[in-house]
């Protein structure tokens, strides 16, 4: 009852300085006001004063919120778990699926491997540094080096 009351003349009190701030020609300043006053009368015309008063009187209210609190920590816990894990379940399944389907029989592809993955390698790397020393010739040349 007492935070009926208080609601109901703290909406009083609003709409009166709203009036005031209308009467001194700020009349988007007194709407926005009014609007603010409005709330808490509107919070006890729909009873949610009443409800937010007998909930937090209300022992098994507290208890709810006490397992709310312990599901919360739980799912926390339970992502941080599966993050340290390396991702979620979809994730492990699909790079599952992955090897599964990159698996070749070992004998079976050791020779496939040596005979082309080897010679296209080999001269790239040595080509690479060859290019990057004659352009460095070339500078030294250049500066009379």
């Amino acid at each position: 009852m007492i935070a009926e009351t208080l609601c109901s003349a703290v909406a009083a009190a609003g709409l009166g300085i709203a009036a005031v701030t209308a009467y001194r020609k700020r009349f988007l300043a007194a709407a926005r006001l009014a609007a603010y006053a409005l709330v808490p009368l509107g919070l006890v015309m729909t009873g949610a004063v009443e409800w937010a008063a007998d909930t937090a009187f209300s022992p098994v209210a507290w208890a709810g919120f006490g397992v709310l609190g312990a599901a919360w920590l739980l799912f926390t816990a339970t992502r941080a778990a599966e993050r340290r894990s390396g991702g979620t379940r979809k994730e492990r399944r699909a790079a599952a699926k992955a090897a599964r389907r990159d698996a070749v029989a070992p004998a079976a592809s050791a020779p496939s491997l040596a005979g082309t993955a080897r010679p296209a390698a080999k001269p790239k790397r040595t080509a690479a540094p060859a290019e990057d020393f004659s352009d460095i010739e070339a500078i030294l040349k250049k500066h009379g080096i």
